[in-house]
C-alpha cells in the first residue's frame, strides 16, 4: 500500500478472508489510509484469547488500532475513517445532509436486510461443505427468499440512480462489496 497523507499506520486485526475485515480494507484504500493487517486465526479460536478480548470484548473481528485509539465493528470503523479523512481520497459520506441521510439509510439497509440472508447463504453453501457441516435446505430456502426481496428493492432503486445513495459511490455501496463476489 502506498504511503498516505497521514503518518500513522493503522493496524487492522482479523483474518484477511473475513468479509467484515475486507470492507474496512476497501474503505481504507478508498480513503488513502496506510494500514497493516495483523492476522488472527478464527479456526484456532484466537479471537477468544484474553489479549484479543481486551481489544474486542465480544471476540469478533475486525478491530483497528490507530495509535492509542481502538475501535471495533466494521461499519463504525468505516464511518470513523470516512469522517476522519473526509478531505482525503474518495468522499464516501455524501456532501449534503440529504446525501448523508441516504448513505446512512442504505448502509443500515445493508446491515439489517442484505447482510443477514447473504451471510447465511455463503456460510451454508460455501463454507459448511468445506467444514463437513450440513447445509440445511430449509434455512437456505428461507434466506434465498429474503435476499430475493432485498435484491428486488435494490433493482428498483438502482433503476433510478447510479449508486444506492445517489449518483456517487459511498459507504452504502462499499459495504456490499465483500459478500457480493460469492455469486
Amino acid at each position: 500500500m502506498e504511503a498516505s497523507k497521514n503518518t500513522m499506520v493503522v493496524k487492522v486485526i482479523g483474518p484477511p478472508y473475513a468479509s467484515c475485515l475486507r470492507k474496512v480494507l476497501v474503505c481504507l484504500i478508498e480513503k488513502e489510509v496506510e494500514f497493516e493487517i495483523i492476522p488472527i486465526d478464527l479456526l484456532k479460536g484466537e479471537q477468544k484469547n484474553p489479549e484479543f478480548l481486551k481489544l474486542q470484548p465480544f471476540g469478533v473481528v475486525p478491530v483497528i488500532q490507530d495509535g492509542d485509539y481502538t475501535l471495533y465493528e466494521s461499519r463504525a470503523i468505516m464511518r470513523y475513517y470516512s469522517e476522519k479523512y473526509k478531505s482525503q481520497g474518495t468522499d464516501l459520506l455524501g456532501k449534503t445532509l440529504e446525501e448523508k441521510g441516504l448513505v446512512e439509510q442504505w448502509l443500515e439497509t445493508e446491515g439489517q436486510n442484505f447482510h443477514p440472508p447473504i451471510y447465511i447463504l455463503i456460510m451454508r453453501l460455501v463454507f459448511h461443505p468445506k467444514l463437513g457441516l450440513p447445509i440445511d435446505d430449509k434455512i437456505v430456502k428461507e434466506s434465498e427468499e429474503k435476499l430475493e426481496k432485498v435484491l428486488d428493492i435494490y433493482e428498483e432503486r438502482l433503476s433510478k440512480s447510479k449508486y444506492l445513495a445517489g449518483n456517487f459511490f459511498s459507504l452504502a455501496d462499499l459495504s456490499h462489496i465483500p459478500l457480493t463476489h460469492y455469486h
